[in-house]
């Protein structure tokens, strides 16, 4: 199998590379936002347009609302609960870290799939792609690096959604998930907006985030308030970001293979170093630039023998970024 860019890859590779610059910069604004706003309170609104968007504009598109009505609901429940778990814990990490070591550490789910689809698909893994998964692990403890005074609990978060993340696509693929995109999604955000409305219920009055710092723990216990008029376009933007976003990566891993779609999601990285720089005056040091070459090029190894040795990968978009 050779990388092919003509026909439908040109046109998959397309919709991968706008998905990417959708949810990096939905990322990067998230960021923004969560230093004046709970973190639920911005996902329930992103969330709700995400839905509008969905249920009005892609179902229609892909054969109607009839197509809602799955056999499939405990696996559409699973996989919103396995996001949200994947989303959060993101989210709450960047709030303390750089946006760029956030996501290079997210990105080691790749490694944590190849790990998963020994036991739980049964695939044999040779000691190249072992390798690769465990220079992408020495890649995520240079960033984090533990026990120095560098360290921050916080980067956990990004490992813990990396984790989850894999683990959802591992049940999805031993499943056999056959649904539309746009119903996946729809299911996917209407899980979202459930799971925010019951954390604003119990959290939502900012009882819990009295004498709090901790950025990571603020951005989950603040209280809800009214987003002045500015503030809630932007939150629209984000809810409009990830829907076009988790449509266009569904249709690009449907349009060309996964070996030859992954590899293009990472430009995602050197976007959140730009953002990093740019919104949130967050340089990289050379130690942190190391880690995220390390998870870069294991990742990317990993994809390169998948395509060279002819052999499915164990998801069909196996890079985090369809959230």
């Amino acid at each position: 199998m050779s990388f092919n860019l003509k026909g439908p890859n040109t046109l998959g590779i397309i919709c991968v590379l706008l998905a990417v610059m959708f949810f990096s910069a939905s990322d990067m604004l998230i960021k923004w936002l969560g230093g004046t706003y709970p973190l639920h309170e911005i996902i329930f609104v992103r969330a709700f347009v995400a839905l509008c968007i969905v249920a009005g504009l892609f179902i229609p598109l892909e054969g109607g609302y009839r197509n809602l009505l799955s056999k499939r609901m405990p696996l559409h429940m699973l996989r919103g609960c396995s996001v949200i778990v994947a989303n959060m814990a993101f989210f709450t990490g960047m709030a303390t870290l750089p946006i760029a070591d956030a996501t290079a550490i997210f990105f080691v789910a790749p490694l944590f799939i190849t790990a998963l689809s020994v036991p739980f698909l049964g695939e044999k893994v040779g000691l190249r792609r072992w390798t690769a998964v465990s220079v992408g692990l020495i890649g995520v403890i240079i960033i984090i690096r533990p026990g120095t005074d560098a360290f921050k609990w916080a980067a956990l978060a990004p490992i813990l959604a990396a984790f989850a993340y894999a683990t959802m696509q591992i049940t999805a693929r031993r499943l056999g998930v056959t649904e539309k995109a746009s119903v996946m999604a729809f299911y996917i955000q209407l899980t979202f907006l459930c799971f925010c409305t019951t954390a604003g219920l119990l959290v939502g009055d900012g009882r819990y985030a009295e004498g709090l710092e901790d950025p990571s723990l603020l951005v989950l216990l603040r209280p809800w308030h009214m987003p002045t008029l500015d503030d809630f376009l932007v939150m629209i933007g984000v809810g409009a970001l990830s829907a076009c976003g988790a449509y266009l990566i569904s249709q690009g891993y449907k349009s060309v293979e996964a070996t030859i779609a992954a590899p293009f999601e990472y430009i995602a990285m050197p976007m959140a170093v730009m953002w990093g720089v740019i919104m949130f005056d967050e340089f990289p040091d050379a130690i942190a630039i190391g880690g995220i070459l390390f998870i870069i090029g294991s990742g990317l190894y990993s994809f390169w023998r998948e395509n060279i040795r002819g052999t499915p990968l164990a998801a069909q978009a196996p890079v985090p970024r369809n959230r």
